[in-house]
């Protein structure tokens, strides 16, 4: 039956299909896709079915048919690498992601800190990869041959070639100077999983029930054609399929385009658990239509091969949308992994061929020389697999090709695995065993692929080796077991550097350590741009170490020691995933060096290891989980104790600053954690760098002088062994805040002092009264003596008038020394009078310019105790003449209302801030300066006041218009009734 499609449809169909993926990739890049939807875990899952190239989408048939139910190790091998993801592919991706490692290359050279490592990988990769390559290529020229029914062309290739570079050079080297994941490359590659799965679920479905009937017919037809089972069974127990699950389980990080999607393109960290099944779940629905499509191919005598099913069986029956939609099922896998698998290896070349060998200068604009060259690179892949193509002709088994591809990425197995779990390997050992187990791959399966040689005699073994479907799997094994001895042999009796002890260390998966505390040369983020400028050129170094710190979330200004190692760390792992880790190390080794003399003293970064067990918190189970619980639990109590806590290095860089040291300096952690101690401001550098060189271990009420106050502080230090650092001393240092405790004993001492002085003074009034009665009696008896003498008889009276107003003083200072006690007894007071006596009393002191008025009312009279009222009036009146201005007026008045009278207390001075005013009446609270004021005036009011019953209240400003004045307003009961009028 004719078919319905030609040459030129064929075309039309592949350059619209791979169109689709393009807009698809764009749409998602201008942000057109949903955030959710490109970042859900099962586009990064469906994402990992580029695996299913067309080697599984139309060789699985073939290798069912040659293999039986072996063709499941295609899929087996990969699930039960997935299946072990949290101990095997989690660490990978932890590492990857920490240092930027964006292939297997760049994962060898980083550990094993060799150049070699990494060139040899990319080399020995290209090679490999080449079959698999051009079985893509054969495959899309089959295709097109069998739906056209014409002999294959070699330009038919040809034209896929260049759909295809065009379409990997839009896709993945557009923006390579931002070095971001391709989040549209991501899901225009989840699409093609799923046109995959539809092709080939379709195609199942189709020869189930379209051929059978139904899986009730199926049955019958087996029990019929009892060959077609023992076909199935019979390689399970005679042919390698052992050796395929090893293969293919080797795969999940060996194969360069399976590297890529799920580590250098991963998006979420967390989509990994779901791929660890669902990827296991993917394979196995592509794997359920292999045997009906086998069965249905062979019922139906198919004229295809038997890899050719899928696509033969829609031209068998004659149904052309069936034939489609196998062809752009295998177009998409095909194309999906020709672009994954050379993107990934151009990453290679260019980071381990080309930089090693020639560094752009510095003067042009790095970025964009590296995507022209990458894609000149992707370029040169697709030819060379073209080259391959042709050089090994069109006729090649699609089963035959993947083998020897797979066999051969298999050899860097041991390598990868030592990455995580041998930290004794070494890059000697590394190089000998793949180059050994890469010779004996060549020997037996590249060269009789290339030359076409059925077989070639081994001389050492005195047999005959035939590369056929029986004995492929012995040149597996033996590859990989030479690769392994080499390996081991070379490791065992050879050293590794210190460069490589420190990779391991960062590679192993129960790594929480981080090499080397020590000192950068460049001691700020504008000395590396300035450093790095040497290599790459101001404008590219600049943005490299802005990019930094933009990932670290550091200040331009920063200068921590340890913040500096972090940058400079990043910096690191940024130009590896530009430029690869070797030549990033190269770069930074030389250009952003440590200082000569820190060699004797080395120690390991504890913020590192901090920050790691933080990431690790959630992973930590059993014995390691508690002791995480109870390091945090001994952090907690050092943040939460109620003294500064300040631990140093022995190089006196600051490990510890808790927050009641955040508190006491008002300086945050995050700002002094990592740097040195000298970089403190003052006056707190001064203070501790003195305490520490001291010989003393504890000071005791040091004076510090702080934003215009005294602070008094206790200083203790002990000498601590710094961790991880045997030998090393530390320093932690304990400051305790007295100053509160100071105030308070000095208000304690002045306010006993002014007791011993009211109580001095009480008794020298007393005294006092004495001599001037003696005074006033002898004035009185010249006076009655004199009588006749004017002069005389005046100057008497003069002398009674003030011997007088001397025991109206005394009589004064006798009741307010005497007021302190709580007086019980009730009398009515006249406010007017209160306020004289008290206003007299303040007027001795001549020291102050003010003028006092008393304003109040003579009828104003209250309840209670006339001497403690007058002392609450004499502290008010002292407090706002200290307050006034020179000149200023004080005044006291009064207004009544039915049940209360309201005393007023005005001065024009500058008045109380609103912040303090709830606390005016708090014990010890005072704003006068150290000895000039005991804190407890305001405190004595409130109380008598609540004794008599009343309130007091502050108004200040009492001036709203010129911001100016206090006035304190007291109520207190009035006394009603005749008694006040009366009373004189």
């Amino acid at each position: 039956m004719p078919t319905s499609f030609n040459l030129t449809h064929l075309l039309l169909i592949s350059a619209a299909y791979l169109l689709v993926l393009f807009g698809i990739a764009w749409l998602t890049e201008r942000g057109a896709m949903p955030r959710a939807l490109v970042r859900h875990p099962l586009v990064y899952t469906l994402s990992l079915g580029v695996y299913a190239s067309a080697w599984a989408f139309y060789g699985a048939v073939g290798l069912a048919y040659q293999y039986g139910y072996g063709f499941l190790a295609i899929y087996l091998g990969l699930s039960g690498a997935f299946l072990l993801a949290p101990v095997l592919l989690y660490p990978l991706l932890r590492l990857t992601r920490t240092y930027q490692l964006s292939s297997l290359a760049d994962l060898f050279a980083f550990r094993f800190r060799s150049t070699w490592a990494g060139t040899l990988t990319t080399v020995f990769m290209l090679i490999a990869v080449l079959p698999l390559l051009a079985l893509q290529i054969q495959s899309i020229a089959d295709s097109v041959a069998i739906i056209t029914r014409e002999p294959t062309h070699a330009y038919v290739a040809l034209i896929f070639c260049a759909l295809i570079t065009l379409f990997t050079i839009l896709f993945g080297a557009r923006q390579i100077a931002t070095r971001e994941r391709h989040e549209g490359l991501v899901i225009a590659i989840a699409f093609e999983s799923l046109i995959k799965l539809c092709a080939m679920t379709a195609v199942g479905l189709y020869a189930l029930y379209g051929v059978f009937g139904g899986p009730a017919e199926l049955e019958q037809w087996l029990l019929q054609n009892q060959t077609a089972l023992s076909t199935l069974h019979t390689p399970l127990q005679e042919g390698p399929w052992r050796t395929l699950l090893l293969v293919f389980f080797a795969a999940a990080i060996t194969m360069p385009h399976m590297f890529h999607m799920a580590f250098t393109e991963n998006l979420n960290p967390r989509a990994l658990v779901t791929a660890s099944w669902g990827l296991p779940l993917f394979l196995l629905l592509m794997s359920l239509a292999v045997p009906p499509i086998l069965w249905s191919g062979l019922k139906l005598g198919v004229a295809t091969s038997p890899q050719y099913f899928t696509l033969g069986l829609g031209m068998q029956v004659g149904h052309p949308w069936l034939t489609l939609a196998a062809f752009i099922g295998g177009l998409s896998a095909a194309s999906g992994l020709v672009i994954i698998v050379t993107l990934a290896l151009s990453g290679m070349v260019l980071n381990h061929v080309v930089l090693p060998l020639y560094q752009p200068p510095a003067e042009g604009n790095i970025y964009r020389w590296l995507k022209w060259t990458r894609r000149g690179l992707i370029a040169a892949i697709i030819a060379a697999s073209y080259g391959f193509y042709l050089l090994i002709g069109a006729g090649q088994d699609l089963s035959h090709l993947g083998t020897v591809s797979f066999v051969a990425t298999l050899q860097f197995l041991p390598g990868a695995l030592s990455v995580l779990y041998w930290p004794t390997a070494n890059r000697l050992g590394f190089i000998s065993g793949l180059l050994a187990g890469a010779g004996v791959w060549i020997l037996t399966m590249l060269l009789p692929l290339v030359g076409n040689l059925p077989g070639f005699y081994l001389p050492l073994l005195d047999m005959v080796y035939v590369l056929d479907d029986t004995s492929w799997h012995i040149a597996a094994i033996a590859s990989l077991a030479t690769n392994v001895l080499v390996f081991t042999l070379v490791s065992l009796f050879s050293q590794p550097s210190s460069e490589e002890q420190s990779a391991a260390e960062a590679c192993a998966v129960d790594n929480v350590r981080r090499p080397q505390r020590r000192e950068l040369v460049a001691a700020s983020p504008q000395e590396f741009a300035a450093e790095l400028a040497k290599p790459l050129g101001a404008r590219t170094a600049q943005r490299e170490v802005e990019q930094a710190l933009h990932d670290l979330q550091l200040p331009f200004d920063e200068q921590r020691p340890y913040a500096l190692r972090r940058l400079r760390d990043r910096i690191e792992a940024n130009l590896s995933g530009l430029m690869g880790p070797s030549v990033a190390q190269d770069i930074v080794e030389n250009f952003l060096p440590y200082k000569a003399g820190d060699e004797t003293y080395v120690t390991e970064d504890i913020h590192f290891i901090e920050s790691r067990l933080e990431d690790y918190q959630s992973r930590l189970t059993g014995l390691a989980a508690e002791l995480d619980a109870l390091r945090r639990y001994h952090r907690q109590t050092l943040q939460e104790l109620p003294m500064g806590v300040c631990s140093l290095a022995q190089d006196q860089e600051i490990l510890m600053w808790n927050r009641a040291m955040e508190m006491l300096t008002g300086i945050e952690a995050q700002l002094v954690v990592g740097s040195r101690l000298g970089t403190l401001p003052e006056p707190w550098c001064g203070l501790l760098t003195t305490f520490i060189d001291a010989p003393d271990e504890h000071l005791h009420k040091q004076r510090l002088a702080l934003d215009g106050q005294t602070r008094w502080l206790n200083l203790h230090k002990a000498a601590i062994d710094e961790p991880l650092a045997p030998g090393s001393s530390g320093l932690v240092l304990l400051v305790e805040d007295l100053t509160e405790t100071q105030l308070l004993e000095d208000r304690l001492i002045h306010s006993e002092r002014l007791a011993s002085i009211g109580r001095l003074a009480a008794g020298v009034a007393h005294e006092i009264g004495n001599p001037v009665t003696g005074i006033a009696c002898l004035a009185q008896n010249l006076r009655e003596e004199r009588e006749s003498d004017a002069e005389i008889s005046e100057v008497s009276q003069q002398i009674i008038e003030q011997t007088k107003r001397i025991t109206r003083i005394v009589q004064s200072l006798m009741s307010f020394a005497h007021a302190g006690g709580l007086q019980q007894a009730r009398e009515p007071v006249c406010l007017a009078e209160v306020t004289r006596e008290a206003i007299s009393l303040l007027s001795l002191n001549r020291d102050y310019d003010v003028q006092y008025f008393n304003l109040c009312d003579p009828q104003h009279w209250v309840e209670g105790d006339p001497q403690r009222l007058a002392q609450v009036l004499i502290n008010l009146l002292s407090n706002a003449r200290d307050a006034s201005p020179p000149g200023g007026a004080i005044r006291v008045r009064s207004e009544a209302g039915e049940h209360t009278v309201e005393l007023m207390v005005e001065d024009e001075g500058s008045g109380i801030p609103k912040s303090i005013v709830d606390r005016l009446f708090e014990p010890f609270f005072t704003t006068k300066d150290p000895g000039k004021g005991t804190g407890l005036g305001l405190a004595l009011v409130y109380s008598i006041i609540e004794e008599h019953y009343g309130e007091i209240s502050i108004d200040s400003p009492a001036d709203p218009r010129h911001q100016r004045g206090t006035r304190i307003r007291i109520t207190l009961p009035r006394h009603g009734g005749p008694t006040a009028a009366e009373n004189p």
